[in-house]
């Protein structure tokens, strides 16, 4: 499995060339135009970026999402969800490497075969960066008002988690 995993990369680029080479075209020429249309995205996509992981370093030092927890903590108790991973579910549509910090967090403190644990591993592979996804492709297409598209995403967002925390209490419970 090893061999067959560190051939895939060369075996690709051999069967571009030999393509390319068929067809008579120019590969290197067309490579350097691919590079250079790649860096041209990358600097229209830069400012984008920079403003996400602004705003969430900015959500993160603030203490705004401790706080929006301790307001949502009496609902989650009401249903007996664990507000442990509140934070969790408030930066996964903000922040994948955020949330990612926050799982792992998560499950050094509780442990992955926890209860907590297993909620938030269902958490992070049932829902999306929605807010990183749809910055980069709004600025990528340059669509101006955003509404239409946010809170569709937030729902779905919102019903993945609410479906990972239901399935895992009917199932593992």
């Amino acid at each position: 499995m090893i061999y067959i995993s560190s051939m895939i990369i060369p075996t690709i680029i051999s069967i571009i060339l030999f393509i390319g080479i068929k067809e008579k075209k120019s590969v290197y020429d067309l490579f350097i135009n691919g590079a250079r249309d790649g860096i041209k995205v990358v600097f229209k996509l830069f400012p984008t970026l920079i403003g996400i992981f602004l705003a969430i370093y900015m959500l993160r030092s603030s203490g705004l999402i401790n706080f929006i927890c301790n307001i949502l903590s009496n609902i989650t108790k009401l249903f007996n969800i664990p507000t442990e991973i509140l934070p969790l579910a408030i930066i996964k549509p903000i922040s994948g490497s955020g949330s990612m910090a926050i799982a792992t967090e998560i499950m050094a403190h509780f442990g992955v075969d926890s209860n907590i644990g297993r909620i938030a591993a269902t958490i992070m592979g049932s829902s999306e960066t929605t807010f990183y996804i749809i910055a980069l492709y709004m600025s990528s297409v340059k669509v101006k008002d955003g509404r239409k598209i946010v809170i569709p995403a937030l729902l779905a967002d919102l019903a993945s988690i609410i479906s990972a925390i239901i399935i895992f209490k009917i199932i593992i419970y």
